[in-house]
């Protein structure tokens, strides 16, 4: 990366907080009455099918919920909203509830997350565990241990952490546990296949860059949706439903991408 695009992605990020203070700028993605805009993908049901209203909308809140599961079943959930993007800052309030549904994963313990970058939702088989994406992993502790949040897991995918290919296939962040359903605000600088930062309550607690499709850790996917290597410049956002159940109160959006095609008109 060159000084000026290095100034350029700087002044950006350093926007970050003062957009943060300019409510105007952000643009709900969730309108806080109903499900419009999104559309579900669960593990063995067809694009659209929202099983066991597992995604809903309640007081307000987006709710990931399982009181119409008999059991999980590898039934793992993402609801996609309905375009792509590229260069954006994603806000997201989110605090889980309730218990664990039997037969979910003993990893998938109050754990969920944000899809970046994902492949569309209609390139999606059937069967397909998760979207080839970068994972924003949210995680809860429990009254005692170490259990960061606004991790990064690789579904299908390849990023550059200092330079280097990490092997593993989650990543942990910089920051601190959080207990016992308190809200917590995660925002995401994501700036195409440059840069991707996570923050939580206002502090960057991992920086990663240079994402690309590549890697496993995906069942059941069309190979034609997995060209290895190739950058990943954008895609969907997807919010997931993995056993645990999850409240969002917000999902905002500042859309960079007028930004960035400005300036690279003006190079």
């Amino acid at each position: 990366m060159n000084i000026r695009n290095l100034v350029f992605l700087l002044a950006l990020t350093g926007c970050l907080n003062l957009s943060a203070q300019k409510n105007k700028k952000w643009k709900p993605l969730f309108n806080g009455r109903n499900l419009k805009g999104w559309t579900a993908k669960i593990t063995g049901y067809a694009l659209g099918d929202n099983f066991g209203n597992t995604f809903r909308v309640k007081k307000g809140k987006l709710v990931v919920a399982y009181d119409q599961y008999e059991g999980f079943n590898n039934r793992f959930g993402h609801l996609f909203y309905k375009k792509p993007f590229t260069h954006y800052i994603l806000a997201i309030e989110y605090r889980f509830t309730g218990t664990q549904v039997s037969g979910g994963p003993s990893w998938a313990y109050k754990n969920s997350g944000v899809m970046l970058h994902c492949q569309p939702p209609s390139t999606m088989t059937t069967n397909q565990d998760f979207p080839i994406s970068l994972e924003n992993q949210f995680l809860e502790g429990d009254s005692t241990g170490i259990r960061p949040t606004c991790n990064l897991c690789t579904p299908g995918t390849e990023v550059l952490i200092k330079g280097k290919k990490p092997a593993d296939h989650c990543i942990k962040s910089s920051s601190p546990t959080f207990r016992n359903g308190e809200w917590i605000r995660a925002e995401m600088l994501v700036l195409g296949d440059s840069v991707i930062k996570h923050i939580v309550n206002g502090d960057t607690v991992l920086v990663y860059e240079k994402p690309s499709i590549g890697g496993g850790v995906v069942n059941n996917y069309d190979p034609a949706a997995k060209p290895d290597g190739q950058p990943l410049s954008g895609g969907f956002i997807a919010l997931q439903s993995e056993s645990s159940p999850i409240e969002f109160r917000k999902v905002e959006i500042i859309d960079l991408s007028k930004k960035f095609r400005k300036k690279k008109l003006s190079n």
